[in-house]
């Protein structure tokens, strides 16, 4: 008991970190959340447990307590979709930043139930001390066995159920270890329960998010996040990642533009060193929409995509039309991809950034003076800044970080929630429309238009030094206040 104990409080651990992330991201933030409410509930559940187990010292009493943790970890995953729905509508209102959400998030759905798995060590070892001269030695070992067992927890569901089963079928199948092994000591007509956790395996958990018109034609727990595609009647199909809020790829059979920041990557190369590239990394490819435009307007541009979660790869091969006579596909994290290649290129894209948080590793100057060395000269580093409406806190300290690799650093506000940051290794250009296929002529024209100096008064950040979430929550709760989206 001790061990499965352990096994599933880690366990749980993880999958509720993964099962928050498509509502609230896995931000440090996100994941200190978690840890903090585990370790808050373990420790009122062992201070409870001694006092529970010098009440009723018996196995009996043991087993009927990991058998409610078992009834309470199989309710998380057939009440975490309706209450995280609910919750985060709420909290959209108010726009109340990732840390509200997720500390709710948790404290809610595993606070009970891990607090009930912290009774059972104290209880364990009230049942297993004989003898005052041998509690030391006794504690000592049961707790390396649940230690032990945690760490089976933490690697069976990162590991094995997460990916093989879902985030949701991994506490069904911790809750079914914990009837397995309390069941049996409370009599045969409680064997039954393990019996019912198994056919709740069965049950369907259904989507993460529902779309109001759209239809979810695939969703898959990848190695990294949770991902889904929608389609709406018209055909459009749209690829949401994690949170589902920020849309990462879009497909509408036979057409290219998108009317969106996509289109932007289109023509920036063009407009302000006055040719299309001959060559362009995309880091941060998802279901591949610029790659894919690439191909279309530009065949002769060598496209080398990046992305670091294979299945977002295969998907867009399936649904998205990803292809091209010079894509180049690359499975990789974007920084560990750049620091490991030797090819240069005219353009570099960083479209890596996932809503709300990004990566800090890229979004320091080392990153971006890693760019800069992996281009050819006169050469661009193009950034895809999401933001909260009318925040420009974000972008201030990107352009100031990008400041310390290139000499010129612009922008293109292209869109309320998106702008396009653009780093060059000379001064600014002229902006200008030269010759472009004819689709993009409107578009390249009203890019020119927009292009600005970059914003000042942003702290640059380093890989020593990255807040990137106290700085995205502090828009968050800045908007908010103001009363704005």
């Amino acid at each position: 008991m001790v061990a499965v104990v352990g096994a599933a409080s880690l366990g749980a651990e993880i999958a509720a970190a993964r099962l928050l992330a498509p509502w609230f991201g896995a931000s440090t933030i996100v994941w200190a959340n978690t840890i903090a409410t585990v370790l808050v509930a373990l420790s009122v559940g062992y201070w409870y447990g001694g006092r529970l187990a010098d009440r009723d010292p018996t196995v009996h009493g043991m087993a009927r307590i990991v058998l409610i943790a078992a009834g309470l970890l199989a309710l998380v995953p057939f009440v975490a979709g309706p209450f995280l729905r609910i919750s985060v509508d709420a909290l959209d209102r108010v726009q109340a930043g990732a840390f509200v959400g997720s500390l709710i998030g948790v404290l809610v759905l595993i606070a009970v139930p891990v607090f009930v798995l912290g009774v059972v060590a104290p209880y364990a070892v009230r049942l297993s001390v004989t003898a005052v001269d041998e509690a030391g030695r006794v504690a000592g070992r049961l707790y390396a066995i649940s230690t032990l067992g945690s760490l089976a927890g933490v690697f069976l569901s990162a590991l094995l159920f997460i990916p093989l089963l879902g985030t949701r079928r991994t506490f069904l199948v911790f809750a079914l270890a914990l009837a397995v092994v309390s069941a049996p000591v409370l009599g045969r007509r409680w064997i039954l329960i393990p019996a019912a956790g198994a056919l709740l395996l069965l049950a369907p958990v259904g989507t993460i998010k529902t779309a109001d018109a759209a239809k979810v034609v695939w969703e898959r727990e990848t190695e990294y996040q949770y991902a889904r595609v929608v389609q709406d009647p018209d055909g459009e199909r749209r690829l949401e990642l994690n949170e589902g809020q920020a849309i990462h790829s879009v497909y509408r059979p036979g057409h290219w533009l998108t009317g969106n920041y996509w289109d932007e990557a289109l023509v920036l190369p063009p407009v302000l060193t006055g040719r299309a590239p001959s060559s362009i990394a995309i880091l941060g490819n998802a279901a591949g929409t610029t790659a894919r435009a690439y191909g279309h307007y530009f065949p002769r541009t060598r496209v080398d995509a990046v992305e670091i979660d294979r299945e977002l790869t295969g998907v867009g091969r399936r649904l998205f039309d990803l292809g091209g006579p010079n894509l180049h596909m690359h499975t990789a994290d974007a920084r560990p991809f750049l620091r490991s290649s030797t090819r240069r290129w005219d353009a570099i894209l960083v479209d890596a950034y996932r809503q709300p948080y990004i990566p800090f590793y890229l979004a320091t100057k080392e990153f971006f003076r890693l760019a800069a060395d992996h281009l050819n000269p006169g050469g661009i580093v193009i950034v895809n800044v999401g933001h909260p409406e009318d925040s420009d806190a974000l972008e201030k300290v990107l352009t100031a970080t990008m400041g310390e690799a290139f000499p010129t650093v612009l922008r293109d506000p292209s869109e309320r929630v998106n702008t396009m940051l653009v780093g060059l290794e000379s001064g600014r250009p002229a902006a200008t429309v030269g010759a472009l296929p004819p689709p993009l002529l409107p578009v390249a024209a009203a890019t020119a238009r927009r292009i600005r100096p970059g914003l000042r008064g942003g702290t640059v950040y380093t890989d020593d030094r990255a807040p990137v979430e106290w700085l995205i929550d502090g828009s968050i709760l800045k908007v908010a206040a103001q009363g704005q989206r």
